[in-house]
């Protein structure tokens, strides 16, 4: 008899296992495929490894901005492949010894959850007095004819291409579509983003999808909103995209058609529908406690869906385990930082303005644009700004980058969100000159009118 059960070796199943150690309860953890699931192997790493690369040759692509002169650039794509395969191999080592040190019982097969205390796997049964599942989720496919073409991929088949196509045609301008949108258009190619809402990343606050939709566009990266694709054909050189928008009917020729509408949970052949556990267009319902309407079975991460994000799963897992143990731990979803790899980057805590205004909350905002940093112009990284909102009583409720590091400077400003920190008390805490995390400060000034860096309102 284990006391937990894991399904799932991705952020939320080997936090889960490991943080379940801690507690000094025994664990198995049982993953089919890989561990470090989608974020290690086919998600947030490999394409951080190529961000990395596209971000070089972003840079280079200026060089005389920076009064640099160089000759006979390449870039291999290939290469570029083995190098992220290195990254990802190392990274999931670092998790198996981790898992090891931690005398986890990993088991590598595909489990079924037999009854509420007891797991199958590789046609052994495995008591547990607490199962939880953490089996992620997988990539969406639009229902759509032509969508099973060669050539029509999603994010994962992405990540194995062996060649820069000279077309790219991505159907959905959210996070994922974006990201590889900044990446191939850096690799070199032609890139049309085709998003059916009237706006990209529909989450982000709308005054920063605004900027950013025209540094896309400056990037030479072709952005239709209000496109709804209708169909794939076959073309004599590859793809054929027939899409309508409110000007009529048009078409994109495309070496590659990605399909970036997101990803739903992964649950299939786990039993779950046998057991009779609520769900929700998919998703396993849970109360607070992560807890299934199934006594001693748990869910956490994507397959719940409350943020579909890595650093949220592990954060649910470790609050499923606390709570298996009495904790009243909590996630403060209120607080939840989102990062995208873009050129430039966008990171936000929070509620935006629109949300923030649709709750009926009395707002102020603060403004402050990184070609006002000094930092971000000795760096030649001006694009972006970064957005403060605040309630009347000037707690800080959001906070919205777009700009250079953005990924990085979001940490602090999570830390003014989740406290419920005030303007005057950012206002006691030096910054560090000349850096980017000064536009932040100069942001949350400027909530009233006291940035020293910006001209009097």
């Amino acid at each position: 008899m284990q006391d937990l059960v894991v399904i799932g070796g991705g952020p939320a199943g080997y936090v889960a296992a490991i943080r379940a150690r801690q507690l000094g309860m025994t664990v198995t953890l049982v993953e089919k495929q890989d561990l470090g699931g989608t974020c290690l192997n086919r998600g947030c790493i490999p394409t951080k490894a190529f961000f990395q690369n596209a971000q070089v040759l972003h840079t280079l692509a200026r060089l005389e901005e920076y009064n640099v002169k160089a000759a006979g650039i390449e870039f291999d794509l290939q290469a570029a492949g083995e190098r992220k395969q290195r990254i990802v191999d190392n990274i999931v080592g670092g998790v198996v010894s981790l898992l090891k040190a931690y005398r986890v019982n990993v088991i590598a097969g595909k489990a079924v959850v037999a009854d509420p205390a007891a797991v199958e796997v590789n046609g052994e049964t495995i008591s547990a007095r607490h199962i939880l599942i953490a089996s992620g989720s997988i990539p969406a496919r639009l229902l759509l004819p032509g969508a099973d073409l060669p050539g029509v991929i999603t994010s994962d088949e992405m990540l194995d291409l062996q060649e820069v196509p000279q077309h790219l045609t991505i159907i959905g301008g959210g996070v994922i579509g974006l990201e590889f949108a900044c990446i191939y258009r850096a690799f070199g190619s032609q890139v049309t983003v085709l998003e059916g809402m009237p706006a990209l990343l529909n989450t982000i606050d709308r005054e920063i999808v605004k900027r950013m939709t025209v540094f896309l566009k400056k990037q030479g990266i072709a952005v239709h909103t209000g496109a709804m694709v209708k169909e794939i054909c076959p073309a004599e050189a590859g793809l054929q995209v027939i899409w309508e928008d409110k000007k009529g009917s048009n078409s994109t020729a495309s070496d590659v058609v990605l399909m970036a509408a997101g990803r739903k949970p992964f649950t299939a052949g786990l039993g779950l529908e046998q057991l009779g556990v609520e769900m929700n267009h998919g998703y396993i319902q849970v109360d607070e406690n992560y807890a299934t309407n199934i006594p001693g079975l748990y869910a956490v991460g994507d397959v719940v869906g409350k943020r579909m994000l890595a650093h949220v799963a592990s954060e649910e897992a470790k609050v499923a385990v606390e709570r298996m143990t009495g904790q009243p731990s909590r996630v403060n979803y209120e607080a939840v930082p989102a990062c995208i790899f873009t050129f430039p980057e966008i990171a936000a805590v929070g509620l935006t303005e629109e949300e923030a205004v649709a709750r009926g909350i009395n707002i102020k905002t603060g403004r402050f644009r990184f070609a006002g940093n000094g930092k971000a112009v000795t760096m030649g990284e001006i694009d972006g700004m970064v957005k403060v909102v605040a309630d009347d009583n000037d707690t800080i409720i959001g906070v919205h980058i777009l700009g250079p590091h953005a990924s990085d400077l979001i940490l602090e400003a999570t830390a003014m969100v989740s406290r419920g920190m005030k303007t005057e008390e950012v206002a006691a805490i030096i910054h560090p000159h000349p850096t980017l995390g000064e536009a932040l400060y100069e942001a949350v000034m400027d909530v009233n009118a006291q940035a020293v860096h910006l001209a009097p309102r």
